[in-house]
């Protein structure tokens, strides 16, 4: 383990190329077809939950070196997304509906989830009218989610870990309720922040699924079910950022109102996403030089492990909650 972190300081950003393996099997895959298109359910879902344990925690993180090359990463990232989707309707229009391109359409969203919570979460931040900021957009319009960069920079930045944040979560609410409730109210926060971007994305989204109905229903179909899979695999991403750790309207916020995990896997292939902390108390600090904060709770498991614990509420509630407390008596 100690030679992982020599080589990730040595070279910062070849361990995160790692996550660009999510897309390049799910591209591989998708050309492939047949059982092969469930490769990026079995890599994300089992095999990377396991590995995640086998290759532990890591707190090294300074000096972190700015280069062009985690630049490129991030972008890769935002425009496998609208390739991903190119294949995948070539993969349909050969197949049709069936039962393997069903699962070649999760992958597909499991795939464009990760990269598109990577490239908004990250490039969404830059200048607007900048390439990254484009490249966010574009990643999130494949997937039904264009108000999200809207969202996220003026009302969840601004809100988060307070009870109005649609995105933050009090103890005992489970996922699938989260969910179901933080997305309707994230497009109406979005669309209170900025109405006429989140009207002008709503048209665009909409016009691009009546396009689809158009090409074939098999498209439309396939298009729909992969941004559902991508857009849970976001909101269970910000479901587990702040779980509980709810702070009152004129509480100043620290590192203590959001989950952090220190697992290598979850922060090289999401490029560091799981510092959140870090990310919260600086939102313009660019993903290769977030750190570590010892006054912040620790998830119980990486966010690979978290997918699964998170499926089961009363197991997850009470794993967070004896986590948080543990955190507490350490403080």
């Amino acid at each position: 383990m100690e030679r992982l972190d020599e080589l990730s300081m040595s070279q910062r950003w070849v361990p995160h190329l790692w996550g660009l393996l999510t897309p390049a099997v799910t591209l591989a895959s998708l050309w492939v077809g047949g059982v092969w298109m469930a490769s990026t359910l079995v890599l994300l879902l089992v095999i990377y939950p396991f590995l995640e344990l086998m290759i532990g925690e890591s707190t090294t993180t300074d000096p972190l070196q700015e280069g062009n090359a985690h630049n490129i990463i991030a972008h890769l990232h935002a425009w496998c997304v609208p390739v991903i989707l190119v294949v995948l309707f070539w993969r349909v229009s050969l197949d049709g509906l069936t039962v393997f391109t069903t699962l070649g359409i999760l992958s597909a969203g499991l795939s464009n989830g990760a990269s598109g919570i990577v490239a908004a979460h990250e490039l969404g931040h830059r200048r607007p009218k900048s390439l990254s900021r484009k490249s966010a957009r574009m990643s999130l319009f494949c997937v039904l989610y264009l108000h999200f960069t809207t969202e996220h920079n003026h009302t969840h930045h601004k809100h988060w870990a307070r009870e109005v944040d649609p995105t933050s979560s009090p103890w005992g609410r489970g996922v699938y309720y989260h969910v179901l409730q933080t997305v309707p109210r994230q497009v109406r926060g979005a669309y209170k922040a900025r109405p006429v971007d989140t009207r002008n994305s709503l048209i665009a989204e909409a016009v691009l699924l009546i396009g689809l109905a158009f090409a074939g229903w098999a498209f439309l179909a396939a298009f729909i079910l992969q941004a559902a899979v991508a857009i849970y695999l976001l909101e269970f991403v910000n479901y587990i950022q702040h779980h509980g750790l709810l702070r009152e309207m004129n509480e100043r916020p620290n590192a203590s109102h959001a989950w952090e995990s220190r697992r290598r896997l979850s922060r090289w292939t999401l490029l560091e996403l799981p510092l959140h902390p870090s990310h919260h108390l600086r939102s313009s600090t660019r993903y290769e030089r977030l750190t570590v904060h010892d006054e912040a709770p620790q998830l119980p498991a990486g966010y690979y492990g978290m997918f699964w614990l998170a499926l089961i509420p009363p197991l997850f509630s009470k794993l967070m909650q004896r986590q948080h407390q543990l955190a507490s008596v350490l403080d």
